[in-house]
């Protein structure tokens, strides 16, 4: 079918105005967020409601069109980069809500910013505790997509435990409505699992229902120094042991990531009088509004101070003290950009690992490449870190990502080597498609393309990313 036949369709389907294919209008849907891959479009649609965005997939499936879907795009692997054919934008399928007080859910369609879901779960006296560095611009599909995870892991689980029921597009254009808002189910296989984490490549997740909790009553936040990773572990594992699921956050932040938060984000400040080699932040939350959270704190973090187990600690007076405290872990991420260019990893290894895994691919990546500076920092509490490599003072940027894959191999053999994952919630998307292949179990890669031929067969669905199955697609050139 001619481009224009097609086009002439889709106008149809969603209105003249909602077809963008001019450069200008196309530009914001064809790059990631931290413009390292651009692509192409035909165009950019953006359907209503479900019914349109199902009809916009029939069309183009019969076109033999390639077609994504985007959130927020505020992905950091690629996922959401369209090479040719349609986007296919949810960001007018934004309605949140009823709220189901007795079920503890909510039902929200695909396009609802992450924050406006937050919001309309206080407003009922609940807590959707999924929070994320992007929240006020990522969407609940891009979320579902990833299997996001962030900073609440530890205490309520990733995106995956916190969905009941899902609406899906099929990439034939085929409804399934799994809207169940059922705790327990067993009728037959859980299909919203095969769409959740699969980074829109099985399906176009349209709505969900949502789990939802007690909102905390009480709260106790600390920022702790100590003399490395291992003693930070070491924390973590006391402190877990005596508050249980009350402790809802466990961060991890190096000297160098606080060093650039103060230096580049306003009203930053090191809240400890010494320096140290590694810091956490810590959280205790409860739904009891008289719990005692700061003297269970302070129970765990006198003996460990005593015993020189960690060297110094800041328990929060004030709520405006506790933001002060979250805003050095929240700028990390950002300010980054001020010291360069950056090689990401995201990966996980068993807790128990986590502080051996640091240390060794720290002095690996140091010796490669002498002035690199390590910020790694991250999750703790479920073995989530950001592997972050910062490059050299003075290094030309494009040169520095020239050494992606071989930093990739340095970080990820390590990794591998703990049992961990080169993909711990950003996903795989483009960016580490080629990497997969290296670590992933060959007959699991065989079930993920067993399933992706089952679904999609003529692979027309966000094509290219997670898995290869023979497509002439470009591949990431980092540093290109």
């Amino acid at each position: 079918m001619p481009a224009a036949d097609l086009l002439s369709q889709l106008r149809a389907i969603v209105g003249e105005k909602h077809v963008r294919v001019v450069a200008e209008d196309l530009a914001p849907f064809l790059a990631e967020t931290r413009r390292l891959a651009k692509g192409t479009a035909i165009a950019a649609v953006v359907p209503a409601n479900t019914a349109e965005v199902s009809a916009v997939v029939k069309a183009c499936h019969a076109a033999g069109v390639s077609f994504l879907a985007q959130g927020g795009n505020t992905g950091l692997v690629g996922g959401g980069v369209p090479h040719g054919g349609v986007v296919i934008s949810l960001q007018r399928l934004k309605t949140i809500g009823p709220v189901d007080a007795v079920n503890a859910a909510i039902t929200v369609e695909a396009g609802a910013v992450l924050a406006q879901v937050q919001q309309a779960a206080r407003e009922a006296g609940f807590l959707y505790p999924l929070s994320l560095a992007s929240e006020g611009s990522c969407t609940i599909g891009g979320n579902i997509a990833s299997n996001a995870g962030g900073t609440a892991v530890l205490r309520y689980g990733n995106t995956r435990d916190l969905v009941l029921g899902l609406e899906v597009v099929l990439p034939d254009g085929a409804i399934w409505n799994g809207l169940s808002a059922l705790r327990k189910d067993n009728a037959g296989y859980d299909l919203k699992h095969l769409f959740i984490g699969s980074e829109g490549t099985l399906g176009i997740v349209t709505k969900a229902v949502l789990k939802l909790f007690p909102l905390p009553k009480a709260r106790a936040t600390a920022f702790i120094g100590a003399a490395g990773p291992t003693e930070i572990v070491a924390f973590f594992a006391r402190l877990r042991q005596r508050a249980g699921d009350r402790l809802t956050t466990f961060e991890l932040i190096p000297r160098f990531g606080l060093e650039i938060v103060v230096r580049h984000a306003p009203g930053a400040r090191d809240p400890l009088s010494a320096r140290h080699a590694s810091y956490a932040l810590v959280e205790l939350t409860s739904p009891e509004p008289n719990a005692d959270l700061e003297a269970l704190l302070l129970e765990v973090l006198e003996p460990a101070l005593e015993k020189g187990e960690i060297e110094d600690a800041a328990v929060a007076a004030s709520d405006r003290q506790a933001k002060s405290f979250w805003h050095l872990r929240e700028s990390l991420s950002e300010v980054q950009k001020h010291e360069g260019a950056s090689i990401k990893h995201d990966v996980s290894v068993p807790i128990s690992r986590v502080a051996d895994f640091l240390i060794e691919a720290s002095a690996a990546c140091e010796v490669e490449m002498p002035g690199l500076r390590v910020c790694a920092f991250g999750h703790i509490g479920d073995g989530n870190i950001h592997f972050n490599l910062s490059q050299p003072e003075g290094m030309d940027a494009k040169a520095f990502l020239g050494e992606w894959r071989r930093f990739n191999r340095i970080v990820h053999d390590a990794v591998a080597k703990r049992g961990g994952s080169i993909a711990a919630e950003h996903g795989v998307g483009l960016f580490k498609r080629e990497e997969l292949p290296h670590y992933k179990d060959p007959v699991a890669l065989k079930l993920m393309e067993t399933l992706k031929r089952a679904l999609d067969p003529g692979n027309r669905l966000n094509p290219g990313k997670v898995i290869a199955l023979g497509e002439d697609l470009p591949e990431f050139k980092p540093g290109a």
